[in-house]
Formats: structure tokens, C-alpha cells, sequence
């Protein structure tokens, strides 16, 4: 059996994609991963997202999953572990099974880079979060710390500072790799207070974040900060590897876009994080999900040579 489309990725972008789909009876087979939700399910609390005024990321995965359940779309939980566009139609191995398919949508998301220490992980969504944008307003009136030194660590610290008492923010390096118009800024805001040469070597707390250990890469000193919240900006890392050498990609990995959602192959479409390096944001991951399915579907409808 060849698909008519299938559908790499469960995020937004990936739940939207499939929606669209299902509507337009292309009868999709959506692949969701072993980890699926996508970056949705290491949030707390959202509040951005249209119809719920507060809702934790997790749940509103379940409730797209629960959508995706009740239409004509059928879904699996293996993780896609290789895909071969050189051949027509493309081949997708997922599991033990290999499938066949006249289009794919692309909907892989992207990983947010962590400090890589195990109190960070176990208290992501407790005080610890990757996403100033999603994360930011519950922090009203306290101290937190940003971790980073490009355009994103500084566009975080900027926004938060519109929340928060106050932010240091913490730099491997003697100065910032963002752009100069991005370090004035957070430069000349006296609600930020920077630390260079030093890097965050613990997060403490139990329950919730209560500070980190920092460590001054020149002297060797180490300290303990008290804080309430602890944001990861050094970047994120799409998730790409699978179509590296197959499809264009820039030098950071996301996806190149040639027309809307459509890449450098026919046929095969991204949407959401996996092409989306700077909004990162789940509604417009959606947006692009119902975009992909409806590009897809006029291809599908276009006769072949």
C-alpha cells in the first residue's frame, strides 16, 4: 500500500497537519514518535494558546492526540529512523516496518539545547524552562537567572525583564556573540545584571528551583545563586539529522523553504520548529501544520507525468 501523505512529527504543527488531512480525505498516517507532544510536553503552564485561557502544555497535547483520535487518520508510536527520498514514492522506516508514500510532511519539531546537568532536567517545568516567551509572565516580581550569550539569551533577557524583579544573566565568555543592536539593550536595562566567564555547574531545589551553583571559568570560585526561575537560551538543535545530504538545510540544520511550506524536494513539505527558527511558538507551529496539509493536498490532486 502507498500513502497518499504521511506525517513525520507530534506537536502542534504535526496534530494541525493531520487535521487538515484527515478534512480532505488524504487518509494520513501520522507517525508521532515515542516522545510525542514535541517541546509543548516540557512546559508548564500555556496561556497563548486560542480557546485556553490556561492550560498545562501536556494536557493541551492530549487534547490535539484526543482530536486526532476522533477523525480518519491513523497514528503510530514508532520513532522514524530513516527515509529515503531518492526513491518515488519515498520510503519512511519506522519500527520494523517500512512505508511507502507519495508525500510527507515534515512536522519533526526542534530540541531546545539544555546545560546537560540532571537537576536541570528534573526540574524543567518546576522553575527551570527553555522558552522565556511561553514561560516569562508566571514569574511576575521575581529573581531569575538567563543562560546564554547569542540573540536569543538576549532577546529572553529583555523580555522577561517586562515580569520580572529582576535577571542575571550568565556567560561562558568575556563578551556576548549576539548582535551589537541586542547586546546595548540588554546592556543598558538596569533590571539586568551580567555575569561573564562563568558557568552554571548545578540547579538546587527540591520541589521547585532555588538557586544554582556557578563557577568562574578564570579564578575557579564557586558560588551559590538564590533564584526563582532559570531559563536555558544557548539555542535549539531542529530535528533534521534524518534528511541530512536528502533535502537543503542551512548551516544551523532547520529546513530550507522554497515557497511557503514546500522544500527542496517535490512532494515534501515542513512545518512548525523544524523550519521556524524564530518565532518557536505552538500557534504558529499550527498555523504551518494546516499549511503543509494543504500544499500537500494540491500536489496530490495534480497529475503526475
Amino acid at each position: 500500500m502507498v500513502e497518499k501523505v504521511i506525517i513525520i512529527g507530534s506537536g502542534p504543527a504535526g496534530y494541525t497537519a493531520a487535521i487538515y488531512a484527515a478534512r480532505d480525505d488524504l487518509d494520513p498516517l501520522l507517525i508521532r514518535g515515542f516522545q510525542a507532544g514535541g517541546q509543548l510536553m516540557l512546559t508548564s503552564e500555556v496561556e497563548n494558546f486560542p480557546g485556553f485561557p490556561s492550560i498545562l502544555g501536556p494536557e493541551l497535547m492530549d487534547k490535539m492526540y484526543d482530536h486526532i483520535k476522533g477523525i480518519k487518520c491513523r497514528s503510530i508510536d514508532d520513532d522514524v529512523t530513516k527515509v529515503d527520498l531518492n526513491v518515488y514514492p519515498y520510503k519512511v522506516y519506522a519500527g520494523d516496518k517500512v512505508y511507502e508514500t507519495k508525500s510527507i510532511i515534515i512536522a519533526s519539531g526542534a530540541s531546545a539545547k539544555w546545560l546537560g546537568l540532571d537537576n536541570e532536567k528534573r526540574l524543567i517545568g518546576k522553575g527551570v524552562s527553555g522558552c522565556a516567551v511561553c514561560d516569562g509572565p508566571f514569574f511576575k516580581n521575581k529573581d531569575v537567572v538567563v543562560v546564554g550569550g547569542g540573540d536569543s539569551a538576549m532577546e529572553d533577557a529583555s523580555y522577561i525583564t517586562k515580569f520580572v524583579k529582576s535577571v542575571t544573566l550568565i556567560h561562558r565568555k568575556d563578551s556576548f556573540r549576539a548582535s551589537k543592536t541586542m547586546q546595548d539593550r540588554v546592556l543598558s536595562n538596569q533590571k539586568i545584571k551580567v555575569i561573564y566567564n562563568t558557568v552554571v555547574e548545578d540547579v538546587l531545589g527540591q520541589e521547585r528551583i532555588s538557586g544554582v551553583k556557578i563557577r568562574n571559568l578564570k579564578t575557579g570560585e564557586t558560588q551559590n545563586l538564590k533564584t526563582e526561575g532559570l531559563f536555558i537560551a544557548i539555542g535549539h538543535t531542529p530535528n533534521t539529522k534524518l534528511f541530512e545530504g536528502q533535502l537543503d538545510l542551512d548551516k544551523d540544520g532547520y529546513i530550507v523553504m522554497h515557497d511557503f511550506t514546500k522544500t527542496s524536494r517535490e512532494g515534501v513539505f515542513a512545518a512548525g520548529d523544524v523550519q521556524d527558527r524564530k518565532y518557536k511558538q505552538a500557534v504558529i507551529a499550527a498555523g504551518w501544520g494546516s499549511m503543509a496539509a494543504m500544499d500537500a493536498r494540491k500536489f496530490l490532486s495534480e497529475p503526475k507525468d
